[in-house]
């Protein structure tokens, strides 16, 4: 009995391999958190691309009175070179144009796109926004982001931001549509 206890005792005070073992518990753990730390940090980063293309869509458009197709396919096209490195296929924009009425609803005037859809009709915006008798550029952005390791857990996520401005000059005309 006295034997068994030593061997036991024995092996209790071995400190051979200890590290190896600690490591083996805590290396899926430190692994896990330095690649959930990277999706998470990269798409924080796609999701800020987004805000900013909507803010240089509404502040391209609100700068100028009118618009030609050329100069819109420019404004569309420096938009979009900010959403590198990621890819600029899965991005849609849309620039629109509202007119509040005095009744304070929103009737779109114009709407531009790349590879979204128009806006039509009416569209509901805030209250602080619904000024009557005024102007309002709406810049939408939205960004189809697939995450580099998570992409089994979430699948594609849609980042979208949207961006009101007042034109600066006067409501842009684009074509031939007025906003007003």
């Amino acid at each position: 009995m006295t034997s068994l206890l030593r061997r036991i005792s024995r092996i209790a005070r071995d400190q051979r391999g200890v590290s190896a073992v600690e490591f083996a518990l805590l290396a899926p753990v430190m692994i896990g958190l330095y690649f959930g730390a990277v999706e998470i940090s990269d798409g924080v980063s796609a999701d800020r691309k987004v805000s900013l293309i909507a803010a240089a869509l509404a502040n391209l458009t609100a700068q100028v009175s009118t618009i030609n197709t050329t100069e819109m396919t420019n404004i569309l096209d420096a938009s979009s070179a900010i959403v590198a490195p990621y890819s600029a296929s899965k991005l849609t924009m849309t620039v629109t144009c509202l007119s509040i009425d005095a009744n304070k609803v929103a009737n779109v005037k114009w709407s531009v796109t790349r590879g979204g859809a128009v806006n039509s009709g009416t569209i509901s915006i805030p209250s602080a926004l619904a000024v009557a008798n005024s102007t309002l550029i709406l810049a939408q952005a939205s960004y189809a982001y697939t995450p580099c390791v998570g992409y089994t857990i979430t699948g594609t996520l849609t980042l979208s931001d949207k961006m009101y401005m007042s034109p600066r000059i006067s409501p842009p005309i684009y074509g031939t549509t007025t906003c007003t």
